[in-house]
């Protein structure tokens, strides 16, 4: 089966904010007592990704 591909752009606040969750959703999996290991690799994922620049043309 074929794995699907997704890709998202982020600033560098935006992409704080979302580890920032991530973090607090980790915590409050841990405190219930619950597996976090998908949320340990979305974080990182997330801060080993590449930064690429773009141009944002606005019509």
């Amino acid at each position: 089966m074929k794995e699907a591909k997704y890709h998202l752009y982020l600033s560098a606040e935006e992409q704080a904010e979302v580890i920032k969750s991530l973090i607090e959703l980790k915590n409050h999996l841990a405190s219930a007592g619950r597996y976090t290991d998908g949320v340990d690799d979305v974080i990182l994922k997330l801060s080993a990704a590449k930064r690429k620049k773009l141009k944002v043309q606005y019509i």
